[in-house]
């Protein structure tokens, strides 16, 4: 009895301490799961064309958060079935604060399954790793056409197409030879009649468009095995042309010729407007008023300003001269020839009669003056004698009784 009761108490105590053993083991499983860091969540991949970013979020609540770096690795999916020590997973964008890194510049082969994964490390505690499955052929995404250019001959609509191209700046038709595009049209005024075209050539010329209509297209890319499609180009609207009519040339013809016409008359038209500004600018033709005229003219000895004529002013030249028988000037006339044959002097007057000649350049004999006991007039009457130049000789002209004896002023 006693025997079974030292067995029975030694069973007892080893399933106690394999107990304790396994509860402080669960212990220690418990801490170290609850001391490791979240592992990064959403992670995801954007793709266009070439193009690989790999983006992912994190608990950003957490504490010293400014400590905690990311590793980012990938590997061909065909080696994961090999064991752990041959698995060599590559890094790719090292350890990095971001919570993304950029796989383009790596250059993963386009057809193949690759793996790719990411953790949270800080100090000595790590994450779990986020890993996800990615065929660039498969899941990249295709992007539009590189360029699009619309063309409008002899009133068709001609598209030229360039191929998307890789990060490269090689065709993406390269990677998907079956590649197509989309083109899309429609009239600018009405965009309900949307027309579509679906080709693979690069360039197409668009049927049942109407000439001198504006007209909107706009393409995409396509890939028909893995049904891929890219976003539309930017909308490019063009008017298409055509044929002119006869009736068009020659009523544009007349417009032109009319406007030529018109141009040139308003610039002979305002030459001619400025010239005569000009002129009576310079040479007024309106003239003063009588009055203010006759003012200046009636005062030439004044300080008051005399007015300017185009006339020539004529130099007069004023003698005194006396009145004398016709009979005296006669005998006077004579007797100056008769001494002018007999002598180079000039004429002399016994009787009290003596000249006086003038040295202008006029060339005028001015006056014969007569002296005597006194002045009296013949029996034929009173005569004057008027001195100007006709052929140098001495004119007399009559006067009345009253004249006789009397002395003038008279100006040349």
């Amino acid at each position: 009895m006693n025997r079974v009761n030292r067995v029975l108490s030694a069973v007892f105590s080893e399933s106690l301490t394999s107990s304790l053993s396994l509860i402080h083991c669960l212990f220690l499983f418990i801490a170290v799961v609850c001391s490791e860091l979240p592992r990064p969540e959403n992670v995801t991949l954007h793709t266009l064309n070439t193009h690989y970013v790999l983006k992912w979020d994190w608990d950003e609540g957490a504490d010293d958060i400014d400590r905690t770096t990311f590793t980012t690795q990938y590997l061909p999916k065909f080696k994961i079935t090999k064991p752990l020590h041959k698995q060599t997973w590559r890094s790719a964008c090292g350890v990095t604060f971001k919570h993304l890194c950029d796989f383009t510049a790596l250059h993963i082969h386009y057809y193949g399954e690759w793996l790719l994964r990411v953790r949270a490390e800080r100090g000595r505690l790590v994450s779990r790793w986020a890993q996800i499955e990615f065929c660039p052929e498969r899941d990249a995404g295709l992007g539009p056409p590189s360029r699009v250019d619309v063309t409008s001959i002899d009133g068709h609509l001609h598209v030229s197409i360039s191929d998307p191209v890789s990060s490269t700046n090689s065709s993406m038709r390269e990677l998907h030879p079956n590649l197509s595009y989309l083109t899309q049209y429609w009239k600018r005024s009405s965009q309900m009649q949307l027309k579509s075209l679906q080709h693979e050539s690069n360039l197409v010329t668009l049927p049942e468009v109407e000439n001198w209509t504006w007209y909107c297209v706009r393409v995409q890319s396509r890939e028909p095995y893995y049904n891929k499609t890219s976003v539309f180009t930017p909308t490019h609207c063009l008017q298409t042309d055509g044929h002119i009519p006869f009736w068009q040339i020659f009523l544009w013809f007349l417009l032109s010729l009319v406007l030529s016409f018109v141009f040139v008359f308003m610039l002979c038209y305002g030459f001619y407007t400025l010239g005569k500004v000009v002129k009576n600018t310079l040479h007024p033709v309106v003239s003063l008023p009588t009055h203010i005229h006759q003012y200046f003219q009636d005062s030439p000895g004044s300080d008051r300003p005399h007015l300017l004529t185009t006339e020539v002013t004529e130099e007069h030249i004023c003698d005194r001269f006396d009145v004398i028988p016709e009979s005296v000037v006669a005998d006077f006339i004579m007797e100056s020839y008769t001494s002018t044959e007999d002598s180079s002097q000039g004429p002399k007057l016994d009787d009290g009669l003596h000249s006086r000649h003038s040295s202008g350049d006029s060339g005028i004999y001015s006056t014969a003056e007569y002296s005597g006991s006194g002045r009296s007039a013949s029996k034929d009457g009173p005569w004057e004698l008027k001195s100007h130049t006709v052929g140098r000789a001495i004119l007399p002209r009559e006067l009345g009784d009253t004249d006789v004896g009397q002395e003038e002023e008279v100006c040349v």
